[in-house]
């Protein structure tokens, strides 16, 4: 009986060190995820000296174990902007220049011949300087690394599709003025943030065109009369931005809407555009480039130029018609920080975002947002007294406020960089749908879980009565 127990016991022993043997070598020829799965199962009923820490999932660094030694604040390192240049694309040069009629190819090496770091670093276009008076055109450099030779070599009008990376327009051949409508702008229909919001612009998209085409046109060149660099102004040192935004605007709309304009160019005349809406040419030697824009497209423009001094942003041209509480006059000159001072806490949360934004933004990656409010009326540009300002200072009563007054203003809003200057433009335009429109469909049941959050530092910014 000893002997039988014994003998079993032995069997036993052999078939489970058998077992363990064949479980230890199935578990090596797992893969290291299924191996994972096995120990957690069996983890609990293993020894607790045997369990090594688990790994965390998390995808930030894990707490500080002292939390009092934590640094104060949350405060980013500081930034040399000076030293933060946006990408360049001098190896389009000569490309563009082969599509080019009026470019001098010969005078486009398309490459540096030494350090481009080296050379266009201590050689950058002073922030006031006139790029046609440089004294050393050849080694005078934008913060594109590009010389002012290569400027003049590429001629009037060079390929802006090739320079920036950015296609031109498909035509849109279709497209009958008498009848177009804007695209109906709803930022709050679907998921949207009312802060930076970006997304990519659509090139086919970025100028349209309205049936109110004309009258537009009309009432613009009506305020510029009245108020003058209010609406339209420029600073030393924004030339080439200037010439570069407006034959970069032409371009998009003789590719765009050839139908209705065109460029021609003779010896007599130079550039000539032909707007077949207006009736009218424009001999383009004859006009500073932002009145070109003006007497033409029915689009805000700012032009933001990079000060070599400190690397940030400033607003040094523009045509303005579309602006509400505040004007060109009131900003032109200002760093992009002081442009946005009275924003509610845009220092806190944007300030250093966006002057890191503007200093890296690639040619070929202009974005597109939407801005949007309630208004009474359609108040297009309102000047300091303007009688339209007392209606952000109290709560209207309601008896005195048919719905038929309020209207939704989208400020359709694009930003790119320009590819030669390296300068940035903002551009937007101003569109107006009256609320009751939007009886049957989104407005009423979106805007109050959106209106109703904002802090009161915005409410108070704003001079909105809750």
């Amino acid at each position: 009986m000893h002997q039988s127990a014994m003998l079993l016991s032995g069997h036993y022993a052999a078939a489970t060190t058998i077992g363990l043997l064949l479980s230890l070598v199935s578990f090596l020829l797992l893969s290291g995820s299924q191996r994972k799965v096995v120990y957690h199962r069996l983890a609990p009923w293993l020894p607790l000296t045997a369990r090594p820490r688990r790994t965390s999932s998390a995808k930030t660094p894990p707490r500080s174990i002292s939390p009092e030694r934590k640094p104060p604040g949350n405060v980013p390192p500081p930034v040399e902007h000076k030293d933060i240049f946006p990408p360049w694309r001098r190896d389009a040069l000569v490309t563009a220049a082969l599509s080019s009629p009026f470019a001098r190819k010969d005078e486009l090496p398309g490459a540096f011949n030494d350090s481009p770091d080296r050379i266009f670093r201590e050689s950058l276009i002073p922030f006031t300087a006139d790029y046609r008076e440089c004294t050393s055109p050849a080694v005078t450099y934008t913060p594109m690394a590009i010389s002012m030779s290569e400027i003049a070599a590429l001629g009037d009008f060079p390929d802006y599709a090739e320079l920036s990376g950015v296609p031109l327009p498909s035509p849109y051949t279709d497209f009958r003025i008498e009848t177009a409508l804007p695209r109906p702008y709803r930022p709050f229909r679907w998921a949207y943030h009312q802060t930076m919001s970006l997304t990519r612009l659509e090139k086919d998209w970025w100028l349209e065109m309205e049936s109110n085409f004309v009258e537009s046109i009309r009432g613009r060149k009506e305020l510029f009369d009245k108020y003058g660099k209010m609406m339209l102004d420029y600073l030393p040192g924004s030339e080439l931005a200037c010439k570069e935004l407006m034959e970069m605007v032409l371009q998009f709309q003789c590719a765009r809407y050839p139908q209705y304009f065109s460029l021609s160019h003779s010896e007599q005349r130079g550039h000539v555009f032909y707007n077949r809406i207006l009736k009218n040419e424009t001999v383009i030697r004859d006009m500073h480039p932002l009145h070109v824009l003006l007497e033409n497209v029915p689009e805000d423009f700012g032009i933001m130029l990079r000060n070599p001094e400190d690397g940030y942003y400033y607003l040094r041209a523009g045509v303005l018609c579309s602006s509400l509480g505040w004007n060109l006059g009131t900003k032109l000159g200002m760093q992009l920080r002081e442009i946005h001072q009275p924003i509610p806490d845009y220092k806190e949360k944007m300030e250093f975002s966006m002057d890191r934004y503007f200093a890296k933004l690639p040619t070929a990656r202009p974005i597109q947002r939407g801005s949007w409010g309630l208004e009474v009326d359609k108040p297009l540009f309102m000047p300091p007294g303007d009688p339209h300002e007392a209606y952000r200072d109290y709560q209207m009563d309601p008896a005195e406020l048919p719905l038929s007054r309020i209207h939704l203003r989208v400020d359709w809003q694009t930003l790119r960089r320009l590819p030669l200057s390296g300068s940035i433009i903002f551009n937007f335009k101003a569109l107006f749908t009256p609320v009751e429109d939007f009886r049957e469909y989104v407005l009423p049941k979106s805007s109050p879980p959106i209106l109703k959050p904002p802090p009161p530092s915005l409410l108070s910014a704003f001079h909105l009565l809750r």
